[in-house]
């Protein structure tokens, strides 16, 4: 441990770092990197907010977390499969409450001390005590003191209700070592200002320090000793070296001249053509479960009108946008959740562009007293240029009815901390929903049952009792075919009431350097899952 704690800084070296992250790369900047080491991955994948995996869930989290972290039981595959990871196997009770995983033997930390059923006891503790992201699942159906360890490869899970999505939330649960937690409490704050911007993990890859400016760029190292071994990978990365840029441009020339191995997977698709042509990089392809939403803030005027809301559902250009600004790479998606996923009742139709029925829908919001004339802002994510155009096309079409609407640039970070309270989340706000576990809960069920209100998900603070009890009953049934037309009813009722503008389904495009070898894509996490990848010299 010695030897990487005099670590000097990042692996590409600090002036490139901050340079590439700036937006100023130069070509070739880091070409002669890469040729001196060519076992270092260079990923243009977003960081998240901080690397506390128990503070942050989100898509730049899992690129992060399934590198540095592991799982109980983890997705793989496309379509993507739930499998054991640190745990070998899990029993279930009849009635779903009682929850048994028997851990493999033999795990080690990043610092050498043995992973035992008290380190999983500590880590869903903490999440529970944190009752931040990735704790959603779990919070409302699970006390910290109904996770014991019976003895040290065992853990037990005691639910207050039986909950169907248990299971499928797994994943989403990164196992940390409290032994380097705990020395850094300060003020009973779970190590949480310090995990922030350290690593206590037992993944593929293990945190650089010394290798970390938040946002701006990340270093990690192999694990040689991760439980999985290394022998389906000769030639593994050694260091993955994360180096995001806000700019497009900026990261389709990192690509061209070789000094980014992958783009982040939100690629324009006005570049695809020009990367595939290169002679060093391609475009991949690939369908995920990630919805993009438009949400509409129902606590605020005129949101809180049924007809302003169907207004706006109908003003969205939602082909216009797909094949004319995505090239076609996405699917019409109408309804609040992937519509490859079972729960989507398939005889209800959604929105469609159509300005006369817009305006139709303004008039009678008028007549109702909702303020249509009053200036409307929708926030982007303005690193993103597809959720900066699609919102241009909104206000464009828009403005034919009458209604002034303003796009506000922000970032992620703020959007999510602004959401946290009706009053100071935007009027309307762009963002995907991606797979986080795979069930209904995480989309439908998270999204517009109102006890979720206050977090990112739940942002449109839509609330109908009916829905809610639909939700619940749903989450609560054991079996899939009883779950299922639960999932369907609530649906129909939330497409009726339009809380958000539901757009498409999503297709992934990402540049990666030719070099690049071994691949694996799972919707979960997007394909960041390095330990698989190998770089051919």
């Amino acid at each position: 441990m010695t030897a990487r704690k005099k670590s000097r800084g990042p692996l590409l070296g600090r002036r490139q770092a901050v340079g590439l992250a700036a937006g100023a790369l130069m070509a070739g900047s880091m070409r002669s990197v890469q040729a001196a080491d060519a076992s270092t991955f260079v990923s243009g994948f977003a960081l998240p907010m901080n690397l506390d995996p128990h503070q942050v869930y989100d898509v730049p989290m899992q690129s992060m977390m399934l590198n540095a972290y592991d799982n109980l039981y983890r997705y793989q595959n496309d379509p993507p499969q739930i499998v054991p990871w640190l745990a070998e196997s899990h029993t279930v009770s009849d009635d779903g409450l009682l929850w048994e995983f028997k851990l493999r033997p033999g795990v080690k930390f990043h610092d050498g001390s043995p992973m035992t059923a008290e380190d999983v006891v500590y880590s869903f503790r903490r999440v529970l005590a944190l009752a931040l992201a990735p704790a959603g699942a779990f919070l409302k159906i699970l006390k910290p003191d109904n996770v014991t360890a019976p003895d040290p490869l065992t853990v037990r899970f005691k639910l207050e209700t039986s909950y169907a999505p248990f299971f499928a939330a797994i994943p989403s649960i990164s196992i940390v070592n409290p032994r380097q937690i705990e020395p850094n409490v300060k003020n009973g704050d779970w190590g949480k200002a310090w995990l922030a911007s350290n690593g206590a993990g037992s993944g593929s890859y293990r945190i650089v320090p010394a290798g970390y400016r938040p946002l701006e760029y990340l270093d990690m190292e192999i694990n040689e000793g991760h439980f999985l071994g290394w022998s389906h990978n000769p030639k593994p990365v050694k260091k993955i070296a994360y180096r995001p840029t806000k700019e497009t441009s900026t990261r389709v020339l990192a690509l061209l001249n070789g000094s980014l191995d992958c783009t982040d997977p939100n690629l324009p698709a006005d570049q695809v053509a020009q990367i595939n042509a290169s002679k060093i990089a391609y475009v991949q392809k690939d369908v995920v479960m990630r919805t993009f939403v438009i949400r509409m803030n129902n606590s605020k005027p005129p949101f809180n009108n049924l007809n302003a809301r169907l207004c706006f559902a109908h003003a969205f250009n939602y082909m216009g946008f797909i094949n004319d600004i995505l090239g076609g790479y996405a699917t019409r998606d109408p309804y609040p959740m992937p519509d490859n996923l079972w729960g989507i009742p398939k005889d209800v139709k959604g929105y469609d562009y159509d300005l006369k029925k817009a305006k139709e829908y303004y008039a009678k919001a008028v007549a109702e007293g909702a303020p249509m004339k009053r200036p409307l802002e929708l926030h982007v994510q303005s690193e993103n240029e597809q959720s900066v155009q699609g919102a241009q096309l909104f206000q464009a079409d828009l403005a034919q009815i009458g209604i002034n609407l303003k796009v506000v640039g922000n970032i992620w970070s703020n959007l999510t901390t602004a959401a946290a309270k009706p009053d100071t989340t935007p009027d309307m706000w762009v963002h995907w929903v991606s797979t986080y576990f795979v069930d209904p809960e995480n989309w439908v069920g998270q999204m517009y049952d109102s006890q979720f209100h206050g977090t990112w998900k739940a942002s449109s603070y839509y609330k109908n009792d009916q829905v809610d009890a639909l939700l619940r009953k749903a989450r609560a049934a054991v079996k899939q075919e009883e779950r299922a037309p639960l999932y369907e009813e609530a649906i129909r009722k939330i497409m009726a009431d339009s809380p958000d503008i539901w757009i498409y389904n999503s297709m992934q495009l990402q540049g990666l350097n030719k070099r690049v070898k071994g691949r694996r894509f799972c919707t979960v996490g997007q394909g960041a899952e390095i330990r698989w990848i190998s770089l051919e010299s």
